[in-house]
């Protein structure tokens, strides 16, 4: 896989990471005592995501925050798609030329 892929790929992960996250949040809405998830992203050496999810430090709900964080991580998740899909039709075209 190439480092184009593999960063796009991992920029994919960290979105359905944070879908996740504001998924449980809103889905635990009604749930006493429900501490809120967060998806916290960072970057690698090789430009790649790494994403780790924490329960926030005090109960609390905040669903307009989980609904902006969704359409911002499905936006994410799209535009990493078209990264994704660019460098495997690059890919595609490479090797047809070489062949």
């Amino acid at each position: 896989m190439s480092n184009l892929s593999a960063v796009s790929l991992s920029g994919m992960n960290a979105a359905q990471a944070a879908l996740d996250a504001s998924a449980s949040n809103l889905a635990n809405l009604s749930t006493p005592g429900y501490r809120r998830l967060q998806a916290d992203p960072s970057t690698t050496a090789g430009g790649a995501v790494s994403t780790t999810l924490r329960q926030a430090p005090q109960s609390g709900n905040a669903p307009e925050t989980d609904v902006v964080g969704q359409l911002v991580a499905k936006n994410a998740f799209l535009a990493n798609l078209a990264v994704f899909k660019a460098s495997d039709k690059m890919m595609g075209a490479l090797l047809d030329a070489a062949g």
